[in-house]
């Protein structure tokens, strides 16, 4: 008996490192850690159960960063044999995927020339000026990418123009591009950066209420997903801790 409840403590307490090792990294609702340790083994196997095992969907992201880099070394090999435009564009997508934004934005100057009619290469230019935190030098890209196609990737390119305006300080042009990405959108990443523009713009009512909005979008969003938009609900708490004057 006494082997069976030293061999249960054992693996308890496992548990529950586990638990606290995932809570750490993950970062969910910070009630968590109060359950894995004052709810002993039965609060860690609720954590595990309603936290880890959805976070076994996101599993596959991981297995594919392993991939990409894998892809990446090999076609940094093959470009150096054959330097061809549809290598480059590959490679420099991945490292965009992979956030070595300035390696990914070095090889889309190479490949996007004045004869280039694919908005795609131009786009993602645009993102990873944007990463790097060149607004300036991402307007150029996004707005040619907009002026094409106000849709382009489900209405994210509009959201990311008007960050792009509200890092240059153009509050005019920031405000009428997010008040029509926000019409269309409901991408959590957009709703954000307008909350933080309405916050830095002198109009913190509006931004707390669409950094509400984020939040909301909790309750509605399968699991696994809200795992995913963990980031930008962190964001939306932080600004709601903002002092709501001004």
């Amino acid at each position: 008996m006494i082997d069976v409840l030293i061999h249960f403590f054992t693996w308890g307490v496992a548990l529950q490192v586990i638990c606290a090792i995932h809570f750490f990294r993950r970062r969910p609702d910070t009630f968590w850690i109060f359950v894995i340790f004052f709810f002993g083994v039965l609060g860690a196997a609720v954590y595990f159960v309603l936290e880890i095992v959805p976070d076994l969907a996101n599993l596959g992201t991981t297995v594919n960063g392993f991939s990409r880099k894998r892809r990446i070394t090999a076609l940094e090999a093959l470009i150096a044999l054959n330097p061809a435009v549809g290598n480059k564009e590959e490679l420099a997508d991945l490292l965009l995927d992979e956030g070595r934004y300035a390696r990914a934005r070095d090889i889309y100057n190479e490949i996007i020339t004045p004869r280039s009619h694919d908005i795609d290469p131009i786009y993602r230019r645009g993102l990873c000026a944007l990463a790097l935190g060149d607004a300036a030098g991402a307007l150029p890209d996004l707005e040619h990418v907009v002026e094409h196609d106000p849709k382009y990737d489900i209405h994210r390119a509009m959201g990311m123009l008007a960050h792009a305006y509200a890092g240059t300080g153009n509050v005019a042009r920031a405000d009428a591009c997010f008040a029509e990405a926000t019409a269309l959108s409901t991408l959590s990443e957009t709703m954000c950066h307008y909350a933080e523009f309405l916050y830095a713009s002198g109009r913190p009512r509006e931004g707390r209420e669409w950094a509400q909005k984020v939040l909301d979008k909790k309750i509605k969003l399968p699991r696994y997903l809200r795992q995913r938009e963990r980031p930008w609900f962190r964001r939306a708490e932080a600004l709601l801790q903002k002092p709501p004057t001004g």
